[in-house]
């Protein structure tokens, strides 16, 4: 038996509904947990000095490194045991892999996860490529830790994460080795 048109529009109007209404508090509340407890912030809010040295800057919470600090070549690193540098806003990271820029998790549509879907989120910490199949999600963050959480705990913090006011900021592309 086909189902008539009509209900088929219902339907899909509903499930459009459905998706566009905002997550549960108790989702999102979860997620603010998970982000605060997993070091998110570490990396992901800009350091800047204060009266006692550095501290996040508040007014980029999550929104990575700052389009507008354009990094200086990479120092040499001594031979030895040295393996990575940062820069002093904790949002740049050189290494073996190149140089990579710590994203911008707000939900700004043109810079950040606005545009994002949930499964781009979890499709991303699954697989350790943006999208779950572009380019490598670079070090220093730490996929091989977090693709071990449940989906509800990544759709959770991807909840969350909506929920910050979005800041528009153009993180740059990661560099290559052979770049710095």
């Amino acid at each position: 038996m086909k189902t008539p048109l009509p209900l088929l529009t219902l339907l899909a109007a509903t499930a459009a509904a459905q998706a566009a209404e905002p997550a549960p508090r108790d989702r999102i509340e979860h997620g603010r947990y998970l982000v605060n407890t997993s070091g998110c912030m570490d990396c992901h809010t800009p350091l800047k000095m204060g009266a006692n040295g550095p501290e996040p800057d508040m007014a980029r919470l999550f929104a990575g490194h700052p389009q507008e600090l354009v990094m200086p070549p990479v120092p040499a690193l001594p031979a030895g045991p040295w393996l990575v540098v940062s820069s002093a806003t904790n949002t740049a990271w050189a290494g073996p892999w190149g140089v990579s820029f710590t994203a911008n998790l707000t939900p700004d549509p043109e810079t950040g996860l606005g545009r994002w879907s949930e499964n781009d989120f979890v499709q991303t910490i699954r697989t350790g490529r943006h999208f779950g199949r572009g380019r490598p999600v670079l070090p220093p963050m730490p996929i091989a830790v977090y693709r071990h959480m449940t989906d509800d705990d990544l759709k959770a913090v991807f909840a969350y994460l909506q929920t910050l006011p979005p800041v528009r900021n153009k993180v740059p592309e990661p560099l290559p080795p052979a770049q710095h």
